[in-house]
């Protein structure tokens, strides 16, 4: 599918259950996500993909279900050495006994990230959530682990909010803001400076640019250019399957060019950082 070969990211595994989103009936959002190691390894045959970070599917408010999927993970970086793993873990004080399951796997084999997000509740600012990211970024570190943390537009997953884990944890913890912010405002913040002062600031930060904005690409590649440094601090990824791999593939390519950037985004970065 692509004319090169390439890491990804940011990817998915596990079949979410039917849930009435929004108020409406209940759905699969999660069109073509995969249910089985054997068919996950048949994407990645398919797309020419060398490496993948494979993260639990996650959206419905059910914590059994992401946490669930951890072991499935775990199993497809065994089963193939193409493949990363990232654990589910939530900031939620509710969820103290399913972190503490899942954060006894992060010495597993092929286990790179401990994957945490605030969509389903919980707060980066909130001190009662405070114990249980502790307890994530220690295990992060303990274990040369990243901590990948979703990003979108307002709320708790706003990047105000999940820049404080940068502030806090970033270091000594590699940190993968995944979506770059995840639109128009996250973009703004990130490329007009925070992103790039984070850098500076010697702070162990890294992105994906799925789901952003047409611009932001174009935009974060002028300024990597422009500064002089953040080249090596983001990744591609596909975020499938939320995310479309030919759609976030292309308009990837069309920012990087083929030079040192492209191999960089594509591929070397993430033999560094994932590896």
């Amino acid at each position: 599918m692509t004319s090169r070969w390439v890491a990804d990211a940011h990817r998915h595994l596990g079949v979410l259950p039917a849930y009435p989103f929004y108020g409406g009936p209940p759905i699969n959002a999660d069109l073509g996500a995969r249910a089985t190691v054997d068919e996950l390894i048949a994407d990645l045959d398919a797309e020419g993909v060398e490496r993948a970070l494979v993260i639990p599917n996650y959206g419905v408010p059910d914590p059994d279900v992401a946490f669930g999927f951890n072991e499935l993970v775990v199993e497809a970086a065994g089963r193939d050495e193409r493949v990363r793993a990232a654990l589910w873990t939530s900031p939620k004080p509710g969820d103290h006994d399913r972190n503490t399951a899942a954060l006894a796997l992060a010495g597993e084999t092929g286990v790179r990230a401990l994957k945490t997000s605030f969509l389903l509740g919980g707060r980066p600012t909130d001190p009662e959530c405070k114990p249980e990211i502790d307890r994530i970024f220690h295990t992060a570190k303990e274990h040369g682990l990243v901590v990948h943390v979703h990003t979108s537009p307002g709320s708790a997953s706003d990047i105000d909010e999940v820049g404080t884990l940068v502030q806090t944890y970033g270091d000594e913890v590699d940190i993968h803001l995944v979506h770059f912010g995840g639109g128009m405002s996250g973009h703004m913040k990130l490329v007009g400076g925070r992103f790039f002062d984070w850098i500076a600031a010697g702070k162990r930060v890294y992105t994906d640019l799925s789901w952003a904005i047409g611009f932001a690409p174009r935009w974060l590649a002028e300024e990597i250019s422009r500064r002089g440094i953040g080249h090596d601090r983001v990744l591609f990824a596909s975020d499938q399957p939320w995310g479309d791999f030919a759609g976030e593939y292309h308009k990837l390519a069309a920012a990087t060019g083929d030079g040192e950037l492209a191999d960089l985004v594509f591929r070397d970065t993430f033999a560094r950082l994932y590896a």
